[in-house]
């Protein structure tokens, strides 16, 4: 255990370059968290349609994240390749690939009704739904273009950077929810509509601080982040080519959860309610971990673009002892203290009866999110591994079939055709999870991601005899 802290691509320097990456997560989450403890204060149905309206505006950003992310693996394999002036070429195609993201998110805002008029809730729920996904697609080219520029940093290993300006996001969110959401002072009282425009609001403000942060003359120097902006057709479509899988993999497994929670809603409301606080008290545990597995892409990244496979390795298994002791205290809490984590969402907006039910409700879904949180671990750091290296393909594929078979064919044949209820729908999600981390560490074990590479060969050299 001491030697492993020490050692290369120990518990040390992966904590160093994972902590700042957590808390920038953290802070991500502390945004939606605040949006659905601040909506659950102001009244049920307003709770009830923020998660629904959330997962489905972060569904369809999934995939144009997934593929700007893929800019830190890029980033990543040329430093450790020794190639820093290729850095600012891999960075710009992600910027020209964030504005094309920007215009098709924003096409969305003529699709929401029918989109949530297909879910089936009840009809004060779905204008809800439309108002809050609206405004959040309105603004989810800034996650995106933020994606992209945060990989200038976390590809390197420096992920403190991130670290402040996300915080710096959060900081503005959470006055700005309380002040819109309630009206508090001269703001108007806007509800789900202040909580949207609050959360716009702070993800403006990081892609700000990125791009003043990133596009400096000693950086122009260094990593050639303005001369390097032309389009460069060749690493555009590498960029695609390892970054659609991934945009879509990332889009699948989101759509499984959203699909999930839509079905869930056709239970009722309560059985809806409890399962939107479920799911913020999960994500507000479980979403630092990302964090960690972005670590991992950047380390294994680094390692196999410098053609050093076994600190991959190393880095890897490190990320995975930290992971699920943090994730097993996470499980122990949900199952020893479910109520004070519950009664965070209790609100003045329900009946005493009907949230007593919700947080009945609650108390029994924790146990199983404790079930499957150590594999949902596991299965998030062998991903960042098999990333890091380019083995995005077989991830892909791997979400497509678990999703398909494990969660959405069932959950539609077990609620609309078999009468199904709430606990055969949260054995669908636990299964789920359950196989993904297994299946992804198998393919880990199998060792083949270790001779794979997404950067063109000869990088290092051809930087070498530029310079």
């Amino acid at each position: 255990m001491l030697q492993r802290w020490s050692q290369s691509n120990g518990y040390r320097q992966v904590l160093a370059i994972g902590l700042p990456l957590v808390v920038s997560m953290g802070s991500t989450t502390v945004i939606h968290f605040t949006d659905r403890i601040f909506l659950s204060n102001y009244a049920v149905d307003a709770i009830a349609a923020a998660l629904p309206a959330g997962l489905s505006s972060f569904l369809f950003l999934s995939f144009f994240m997934g593929v700007a992310s893929y800019v830190n693996v890029f980033v990543a394999q040329y430093l450790g390749a020794a190639a820093p002036q290729r850095v600012g070429a891999a960075l710009w195609q992600g910027i020209y690939f964030s504005l094309f993201a920007y215009a098709a998110l924003s096409l969305l805002y003529f699709l929401a009704p029918a989109y949530f008029a297909a879910g089936g809730h009840l009809p004060a729920i779905q204008r809800l739904e439309v108002t809050y996904f609206r405004i959040l697609t309105l603004g989810s080219g800034l996650v995106v273009l933020s994606t992209t520029l945060s990989c200038f940093y976390s590809g390197r290993g420096l992920t403190r950077p991130v670290m402040l300006v996300n915080l710096a996001g959060a900081a503005l969110n959470v006055p700005l929810d309380y002040f819109l959401i309630y009206g508090v002072g001269f703001f108007p009282e806007l509800g789900i509509v202040g909580a949207g425009l609050a959360t716009v609001a702070s993800q403006g403000l990081v892609a700000l601080l990125l791009a003043l942060l990133i596009f400096t003359r000693e950086n122009n120097q260094h990593f050639a982040v303005w001369r390097a902006r032309a389009f460069n057709r060749e690493l555009f479509r590498r960029l695609m080519r390892f970054g659609l899988p991934g945009g879509v993999q990332f889009f699948l497994d989101m759509f499984a959860y959203t699909f999930f929670v839509f079905m869930v809603g056709r239970l009722g409301r309560a059985e809806l309610a409890a399962t939107n606080v479920v799911f913020a008290i999960n994500t507000l545990s479980f979403l630092p971990m990302v964090g960690l597995s972005i670590a991992v892409s950047t380390m294994v990244g680094q390692a196999i673009g410098g053609g050093r496979p076994q600190e991959a390795v190393e880095a890897t298994t490190s990320a995975l002892h930290i992971t699920l002791a943090y994730m097993g205290l996470v499980a122990a809490c949900f199952v020893l203290f479910p109520q004070p984590l519950l009664e965070l969402f209790r609100g003045d907006g329900a009946e005493p009866g009907e949230y007593a039910r919700i947080m009945a409700l609650g108390v029994v879904l924790l146990r199983y999110v404790a079930v499957y949180t150590l594999f949902d671990a596991m299965a998030m750091i062998y991903f960042g591994a098999l990333k890091g290296a380019g083995d995005i393909h077989f991830v892909m594929k791997t979400i497509f079939m678990l999703s398909l078979t494990v969660m959405i064919l069932p959950l539609y044949l077990g609620i609309e055709h078999l009468g199904a209820g709430l606990h055969f729908s949260w054995v669908c999600i636990t299964l789920y999870a359950i196989l993904l981390g297994l299946v992804f560490r198998w393919r880990y074990r199998r060792g083949q991601w270790q001779s794979m590479r997404v950067i063109e060969q000869g990088a290092g050299a051809e930087a070498g005899g530029q310079a």
